[in-house]
């Protein structure tokens, strides 16, 4: 694999898709409504500085108003714990150091082209599975997800999964991981998935999706497409969204390059010198760290309602029985 993706696309500190017009995030709703909801949010996380302030656009707070179909209370309350958790996790000061050892079999990886609208790929490969770590699996699945977030251009905000079944079994399943994936996927990357590939799921897989189907509302289950390498009617799927020269052979592309994890530590290494480039740009905005440990005042029935929240709220919007196997 010798191509290299593009620079990030960005100059200076913002959030990463601050170019979409808000009126796209949710049509049919009128666009000063929508303005007028992602205010109120912003009024209520109150100013933000240093690395958390990019999480105060417009474009990322509409993300998650739309993961909680534009309850202002409800997102607030999201974000809030994601700004927190930021806060704590520290996801932007990981570099491939850190990770390498999970990376080594290839078992996730972002891929060195992009889909035909300019939206990075993340391939994953459950087989490949090489840790019993759920601290390093799950270190190692954020560290992939801010480089793919961070690669996105200005007109886009999503990614596209490609998850390769081939020799997929049971064993590659850990609930803990799953679970904890689950969490960290739905609460923290909201409305990050484009599409996810299924490529050639067996059919053992299919009682976990029959499961997690019906807890999903219809436009993220629109958003999985499962493809069979000898199905000619779904391989249209590939070759509408990818330039197949360029996709991996296990995909049906052209590509019969190998996964080299040398290659991919010199692209990632690569990465971090402008991430860290970028997370060093100095944010105009100040906070108090008291504003992220303070709840917002949410009744009781807000509270349950979240428990009702469909999984579409999710970076995956199907994360207990998809993507996660890939991180588990």
């Amino acid at each position: 694999m010798s191509r290299t993706r593009n620079s990030f696309p960005f100059s200076a500190k913002r959030d990463y898709h601050l170019h979409i017009p808000i009126n796209l995030f949710c049509p049919g709703q009128p666009p000063e409504m929508e303005q007028t909801k992602i205010n109120e949010v912003r009024r209520l996380i109150e100013p933000q500085s240093d690395n958390l302030a990019v999480y105060c656009s417009d474009a990322s707070i509409s993300r998650y108003l739309r993961a909680r179909n534009w309850n202002v209370k409800k997102a607030v309350k999201m974000l809030k714990a994601t700004l927190k958790w930021r806060q704590e996790y520290k996801p932007e000061e990981i570099c491939w150091d850190d990770v390498a050892g999970e990376a080594e079999t290839g078992k996730i990886y972002i891929s060195n082209y992009k889909d035909r609208s300019g939206r990075p790929v993340l391939v994953m490969r459950p087989r490949c599975q090489n840790s019993k770590s759920i601290k390093g699996q799950i270190k190692y699945l954020v560290y992939c997800m801010e480089n793919a977030i961070l690669d996105l251009p200005p007109e886009q905000e999503q990614m596209i999964w490609l998850i390769d079944f081939q020799g997929f079994n049971l064993s590659h399943i850990s609930i803990k991981v799953t679970r904890e994936t689950a969490h960290v996927l739905q609460e923290h990357y909201p409305e990050r998935l484009g599409v996810a590939i299924l490529y050639d799921a067996p059919k053992i897989f299919q009682p976990f999706w029959m499961v997690a189907k019906p807890f999903l509302e219809p436009k993220t289950a629109n958003k999985v497409k499962f493809v069979c390498a000898d199905d000619p009617n779904t391989n249209k799927i590939m070759s509408e969204l990818f330039d197949m020269e360029m996709v991996e052979s296990a995909f049906g592309g052209k590509d019969d390059s190998d996964f080299s994890i040398t290659k991919y530590a010199e692209r990632m290494r690569e990465d971090d010198k402008r991430s860290l480039a970028y997370w060093k740009t100095p944010s105009p905005t100040t906070v108090s760290s008291e504003n992220l440990n303070s709840e917002t005042n949410i009744e009781k029935s807000d509270l349950q309602d979240d428990k009702n929240t469909s999984v579409d709220n999710t970076v995956t919007g199907k994360s207990s029985s998809v993507a996660l196997i890939c991180s588990s």
